[in-house]
């Protein structure tokens, strides 16, 4: 059954879907890491505000990782997804897939394969 709803975007204030859209009954802002609380800021936000809201909040949180607190980092007991997020987890860089500090921080120890974003070194 699908219970979408529409609503305006308490950021942007234009008109989006929000709610239950696919068969596991869960909002496309779930597939996103869940790493702040939007009563703070006001009702949902659309998905253009909602990545971007994510992307600060992890931006700011990773600038205050180091080598020596990495391994015990909040990421690591976050629900696990098994989407990828372009921005959040990665970016693109002539054709190819560059993880991200969060993506490092996440998965919760160095591969030892001299990443480029690895938070660990």
């Amino acid at each position: 059954m699908n219970s979408q709803k529409t609503k305006i975007c308490s950021g942007c204030e234009s008109e989006f879907s929000c709610g239950d859209i696919s068969v596991e009954n869960k909002c496309w802002c779930n597939n996103y890491p869940p790493i702040f609380n939007l009563s703070d800021g006001g009702d949902c936000l659309c998905p253009v505000c909602f990545k971007e809201a994510c992307e600060d909040k992890i931006d700011a949180y990773v600038e205050t990782v180091t080598p020596k607190n990495a391994y015990k980092n909040k990421a690591i007991s976050l629900p696990k997804t098994e989407t990828l997020i372009e921005g959040i987890d990665y970016y693109i860089e002539n054709g190819n897939m560059v993880f991200k500090t969060w993506f490092h921080l996440k998965r919760g120890t160095c591969c030892e394969n001299s990443c480029r974003h690895c938070p660990y070194k």
